[in-house]
C-alpha cells in the first residue's frame, strides 16, 4: 500500500506548482522533526530499507534529507543486500569447493607453519612436486614486453640492492641474472661499489666467451664509462631502462624482492662476510629447491615429481630454517 502511496505523491508533485511543493515540504519536515524528537528509534520494514537503497542510487543528494537513520546505515543495507543476493545465487549450483583429503590438509598446515613466508602458489608448487594435484585459482599473470619474451635465452640482467648491518653500515649486493631459467650466475657484496668493480663482476660472471647478447640495467651512475667500455669489449649490447621504471627490469627486481622477503628481512646482518654467506645459502635454495611459477612450478634446477607411493614426506631445513625442502623418503 505504501508503494502505491509513494507513486501517488510522485505524480502529484509533477503536477503541483513549485510554491505548493515548497510549502508541503516545509510542513512535512516540521512534522518529521517532531516525530523524531518523540520517538527514539522508528521501526523500519524491508520495503522501507529497499526504498532508501533505491533512492540512494537515483538521487545524489539523498543524504541531505535523511533523518530517521544515518547515511552509513543505508550503505550497510546495500552491502547486506549484495551479500544475501550472492548467498542465494551460490545455493542454486554446487556448494563449496571439492573437499581435500585429510592427509593433504595436514601437509598444507605443516608447510604453512614451518614456512611463514610461503603463500598459496608456493605451497601448491611443493604439493605438485610431491605428486599431489590440488587445484587453486591461478592469479592473473603479468604480460612482459615482446622483447623479453622473444630473447629470454639471450638476456642477462644486473642490479644493486642495499643491506643495512647491525652497526648501521650499508652493504651493496650485486646480482647477475639470466632470464631463461632465472639463474643467478654471479653475485657479490661490497661496501664501496665502483664502475671498475662492477665491470670486474661481469667478467667473472661470463668467462670464456659465455656472455649473453643483451644486458638490461638501470641508469645508475655506477655504470660509468669504464663499465660501458668493458661491456662493449665483451660483445654485449646494453639495454638501458627508462628513468624511474623498475618494471622494465622485471626479473631482477622480482629476484631482489624475493631475497628481501624470504631472507634478508628475517635476519640481522653483521658484516660483509656474513652477508655473503647468507646469500650463498639462499641462492643454493633458490636454484635447487624453490619453485618458480614462471618455470612450470619447478625450480631453476628442475626437480622430479615424487609420487605418494615412493614413501613418506620428510622436510629438510634450508637457509638456516627459514625455508624447507620436502621430499619422499623410502
Amino acid at each position: 500500500m505504501s508503494v502505491f502511496l509513494a507513486f501517488y505523491h510522485i505524480l502529484r508533485s509533477l503536477l503541483a506548482s513549485r510554491l505548493v511543493l515548497v510549502a508541503e515540504n516545509l510542513a512535512l519536515r516540521q512534522q518529521l522533526a517532531l516525530v523524531h524528537r518523540s520517538t527514539k528509534r522508528p521501526r523500519l520494514r524491508h520495503r522501507d530499507r529497499f526504498f532508501w537503497i533505491a533512492l540512494s542510487q537515483l538521487w545524489q543528494d539523498w543524504r541531505s534529507i535523511l533523518v530517521i537513520v544515518k547515511p552509513e546505515t543505508v550503505i550497510k543495507w546495500h552491502r547486506q543486500g549484495f551479500k544475501y543476493y550472492w548467498r542465494w545465487k551460490s545455493k542454486l549450483g554446487q556448494i563449496g569447493r571439492p573437499q581435500i583429503d585429510r592427509e593433504i590438509r595436514a601437509l598444507i598446515r605443516r608447510m604453512s607453519r614451518e614456512n611463514p613466508t610461503w603463500g598459496v602458489p608456493r605451497i601448491q608448487a611443493e604439493l605438485h612436486l610431491l605428486g599431489y594435484r590440488v587445484r587453486y585459482r591461478k592469479p592473473p599473470s603479468q604480460t612482459w614486453k615482446s622483447f623479453l619474451e622473444n630473447h629470454a635465452g639471450e638476456i642477462a640482467a644486473i642490479d644493486f640492492f642495499t643491506v643495512p648491518t647491525v652497526s648501521f653500515n650499508i652493504l651493496y649486493g650485486f646480482i647477475v641474472l639470466l632470464h631463461d631459467r632465472r639463474r643467478v650466475v654471479h653475485f657479490n657484496v661490497t661496501t664501496n661499489p665502483t664502475a671498475a668493480w662492477t665491470a670486474q663482476q661481469l667478467i667473472e660472471a661470463f668467462p670464456e666467451d659465455k656472455a649473453p647478447r643483451f644486458l638490461i640495467r638501470d641508469r645508475d651512475q655506477i655504470y660509468g664509462e669504464h663499465f660501458r667500455c668493458r661491456v662493449a669489449g665483451m660483445g654485449i649490447e646494453e639495454v638501458v631502462t627508462a628513468a624511474r621504471s623498475p618494471w622494465q627490469n622485471p626479473y631482477a627486481e622480482r629476484l631482489i624482492g624475493s631475497i628481501r622477503r624470504e631472507c634478508l628481512d628475517l635476519v640481522i646482518v653483521f658484516s660483509e662476510k656474513h652477508l655473503r654467506r647468507i646469500l650463498r645459502e639462499y641462492f643454493r635454495y633458490y636454484h635447487e629447491v624453490r619453485p618458480h611459477q614462471s618455470l612450470g612450478r619447478n625450480s631453476t634446477v628442475p626437480r622430479e615429481a615424487e609420487l605418494p607411493s615412493q614413501g613418506k614426506v620428510i622436510s629438510i631445513p634450508q637457509v638456516g630454517g627459514l625455508h624447507h625442502r620436502y621430499l619422499r623418503a623410502a
